[in-house]
């Protein structure tokens, strides 16, 4: 299986067995990842350098409007799309094997979690998984040490806050916070 074949897979929701073509694609892509992660993360780089190595990470061209502030973690680094002047603040760990689509003009909070599997819920089949997208739109930001589930979209302008778990969609020019995340109140766009 090649990358194209993962992500398009990933794309439609196929399942994922334990074991099969598609679980060791993830296997053996995630000893890449860790490769540019360390690379990332293992000493000082000029905020120039860490573009460029993310950008080869997730195989994509080179944008000077995206800032990084490392540790970065991400299992696979192929499934991740960036839109322009987006930042990732310290610490963030992305699982983007099922797809994750940042908009333009995002802001992501210190230790931000992004989810993109869910394992089967029957024990006997627990090793299984359940891929689902991630889409962020524009203007979005995201706060400290949010987490964000499978199959969630946050839409344009959205703002959610510290701590928050979201579980579910998120519409646009919403505030949302707490856990699970609940929309708050709605920004005049």
């Amino acid at each position: 299986m090649d990358r194209q074949e993962f992500c398009n897979a990933m794309k439609s929701k196929t399942y994922i067995v334990a074991g099969s073509q598609a679980h060791m694609h993830m296997h053996e892509m995630s000893q890449r990842a860790l490769r540019y992660t360390a690379l990332i993360n293992g000493s000082y780089h000029t905020p120039d350098e860490l573009r460029r190595i993310f950008f080869e990470l997730i195989d994509s061209e080179y944008d000077d409007t995206f800032g990084l502030f490392p540790p970065f973690s991400t299992d696979y680094g192929l499934n991740i799309s960036i839109g322009k002047r987006v930042f990732i603040n310290s610490g963030c760990c992305f699982q983007d094997q099922g797809g994750i689509e940042i908009g333009d003009d995002v802001l992501i909070g210190q230790q931000v979690v992004i989810a993109t599997l869910n394992h089967d819920p029957d024990p006997l089949k627990r090793g299984n998984m359940s891929p689902a997208t991630v889409r962020i739109g524009n203007k979005v930001w995201i706060g400290a040490h949010v987490t964000i589930l499978p199959g969630v979209t946050i839409g344009d302008g959205a703002i959610i806050g510290a701590g928050a778990v979201v579980t579910k969609d998120i519409p646009a020019y919403a505030v949302a916070a707490g856990v699970p995340a609940k929309v708050l109140k709605h920004i005049n766009a």
